[in-house]
This record gives C-alpha cells, structure tokens and sequence, in this order.
C-alpha cells in the first residue's frame, strides 16, 4: 500500500515539473507566433550569390 502512495506522490511531482515548464514556455513567447510557421513553406527561399553561378 505504501508502494502506491510513492508513485502517486512521483507523478504529481512529474505533472507539476510538467505544467511549471508549460507556463514558463508560455510566459516566455513561445507560443506567441502562430501564424508564420504555417506559411513559411509558401514562400520561396531567396537564392544567395553562390547558388546563382
């Protein structure tokens, strides 16, 4: 019975690791831009002078 406690007291540890790193993705802007990366295959890549010779 205690084997359960244990785990269970694991995963909440986990699942609090896991939401702390979420909400501090989130804070930072990692989320802010979601628009760009589904159009950024659309656009053309600008050629540099040495894929021009």
């Amino acid at each position: 019975m205690t084997i359960i406690f244990l785990l269970i007291g694991i995963s909440l540890c986990v699942a609090l690791t896991f939401l702390g790193a979420f909400l501090w993705a989130v804070r930072s802007g990692q989320y802010e831009d979601d628009y760009t990366p589904s159009v950024r295959m659309l656009f053309d890549d600008e050629a540099t002078p040495d894929e021009t010779a």
